[in-house]
């Protein structure tokens, strides 16, 4: 069975894009941390304001989007400025969410591991390949089923929880 994409190329024929730095998440976090320290501005990102400043920023990038229509997967449309201001409207972006989950000390690795999992009980391949459906549009969906799974996979893992 063919399944294709959004640009019209199966996932089989796609490259797959990969960052090319190691920077993590802790490193993102450090970074914009002392950068905040040496300017004494903590004083001015408890968990309110930066979440402000990121949704700004979502918009900065919303912007830089809108009237071009469907956007095909690398860009193509976009001159290369424009593709620039998308990557730092995306470090935008990231940069503020990343302080985000420091200010309201959510370990964000742990948190996309732990939703990515999730995900995956709600949306087995099994039922969901080629489809965009919410996971509730699903006639044999079991919001109960789903999270006693989740639960017990995490249980299994051994979280410390019985």
């Amino acid at each position: 069975m063919a399944h294709s994409s959004l640009n019209g190329v199966s996932p089989d024929q796609e490259t797959e894009f990969k960052f090319s730095s190691d920077l993590s998440l802790e490193d993102i976090r450090s970074d914009q941390h002392n950068f905040c320290r040496e300017r004494n501005w903590h004083q001015f990102h408890p968990p309110r304001n930066v979440l402000l400043a990121l949704v700004g920023e979502v918009g900065e990038l919303s912007e830089l989007f809108q009237w071009k229509g469907e956007v095909t997967r690398g860009l193509p449309e976009f001159s290369s400025h424009e593709k620039m201001r998308v990557g730092e409207e995306l470090s935008d972006v990231l940069i503020y969410l990343v302080d985000l989950a420091e200010q309201c000390q959510i370990d964000l690795p742990s948190a996309v591991r732990d939703k990515m999992k999730k995900n995956a009980a709600k949306y087995p391949v099994h039922r969901v390949l080629g489809k965009s459906d919410k996971y509730s549009d699903y006639p044999e969906y079991d919001s109960e089923k789903v999270v006693t799974d989740t639960v017990q996979h995490e249980r299994e893992e051994g979280d410390g929880s019985e």
